[in-house]
Parts: structure tokens; sequence; C-alpha cells
């Protein structure tokens, strides 16, 4: 199973306990290879429980994950190395340049060194390779931190808020990047509020609410038809 791209990934009626309230309840959806689904919901629909989930930092209270059919042991070094996350902040080391940071992570996953190289060219900061983390902009610090979610060339692609920080360029960059990836038969889950900026990246879309799926299927180009009809209509009914 190692190095093989996954077909699917899938939630089986996943929930997550937290002091004795629900984060998440009874969610079920498939994430499938050579797409790339948007993350929709207000704050607080479960969003950030469900990546938690799918990246392996946080196990399930009830249900399971399954990564191509199979679920993992808990903490298995050979799952998470294909698995690329990006946070919604950067969370790199600041006093260290962007070349150390990702030697760093390569080391982890067992990357050669020369693909530390590649990324910092593909994101464009070679000439910024050798400055501290500390003095770059938020712009540079997310190109970085996408350069070290795709240094494995991961099975599963993970991105939180992915264009906070980004100009124009680094928003295009970023598109390009992410479909490249899809392309090459990833799965790819965003987590967003820039509908627009995603309405032609995303070619699926899942929706929570109050912790719960409210929607799972196509995007059809309009991510911001979907979150009225199943995020913000449901909130106007519940108030």
């Amino acid at each position: 199973m190692a190095g093989e791209a996954f077909e699917s990934v899938e939630t089986q009626r996943v929930g997550r306990l937290y002091d004795e309230s629900y984060a998440l309840v009874d969610v079920s959806v498939t994430f499938r290879a050579r797409t790339v689904t948007a993350l929709l919901g207000p704050n607080g629909a479960g969003k950030s429980t469900l990546m938690g989930m799918l990246s392996t930092a946080l196990r399930p209270s009830e249900g399971k994950v399954l990564y191509g059919g199979y679920e993992y042991p808990e903490n298995d070094p050979t799952l998470r190395a294909r698995i690329g996350y990006l946070g919604h902040r950067p969370m790199l080391y600041s006093e260290l340049s962007a070349t150390e940071n990702l030697a760093f992570f390569a080391r982890l996953h067992g990357v050669g060194p020369e693909a530390v190289a590649h990324w910092l060219g593909r994101v464009g900061l070679t000439r910024a390779a050798d400055r501290p983390v500390s003095g770059f902009s938020r712009g540079m610090a997310q190109r970085l931190a996408l350069a070290r979610a795709l240094l494995s060339s991961p099975s599963l692609l993970l991105l939180d808020e992915p264009f906070t920080g980004l100009d124009p360029e680094g928003v295009r960059l970023t598109k390009s990047l992410v479909a490249e990836r899809r392309d090459a038969g990833a799965i790819v889950v965003l987590v967003t509020h820039d509908l627009a900026v995603t309405d032609d990246l995303a070619t699926a879309a899942v929706v929570l609410r109050g912790g719960r799926l409210a929607y799972a299927g196509p995007s059809g180009g309009d991510l911001a038809g979907l979150y009225r009809d199943h995020a913000e209509a449901r909130e106007k009914r519940a108030s």
C-alpha cells in the first residue's frame, strides 16, 4: 500500500466529542482521487475537526476514517508521509531559513534534499532561500508553508484557507500548484471563505452545519449558492 495513490478517503459515521459536546456528528462522506473538494460551513460547523481527523491529528470519538479502503493503525508513519497539510497558520520555524525549514521536513518524510531547491523554486522563493523566516511577509510564509505541504507529493492534500495573505500572483500560483497535484491523482480537500476564488478549482463540495453533514456532491461552479442553500438557509430556519 505504501507509495500508492489513494483512490478515495472515506469517513464512516465519524463523530468527535469535546467535554461532553459534539463538534462533529455522524458524518459519512467520500473524497475521491483527482478531485478538489471545497469544505464549507460557518464558524463552528466542524470543518477544522474534520480536517484534523483526515490529517490523523485527531482521532474520531465514533466511527472511522478509511484511506484507500483501509483503516490504518494510530500514528502510522507510512500514512502520515502520504498526507500534506497546510493549516490556517503557516506553522514554520521562524528562526530557521526557508531552506532549513524544508530540509527539516524533507528528512521527516524521507524526501531527498533535491526536493528542497525544487519546491523553493516552484513557489518563487529561491532568492529568499537563505533568509530567516522571521523576516518573511505573510504571503511569503504562506508560499513556504504550501511548499512544505507539497514536498512529499502527497496522496491526500489538506488546505485550510490557503489563499490567506497572498497577492493575486500568489493566488494564481497556489491554484496552479493545487490543480497540478489534483491532476497527478491526489485527493485535495480545501477549506476556504474565498468562494469566488475557488469556484473554478473545486469539482466537489461538502457543507457542514452544526457539526452535521448538510451537503456532499458536485460543486457546480457555484460555491456561494451551495453555501447559501445549505448553510445560511439552515441558520435562518434555526433562528
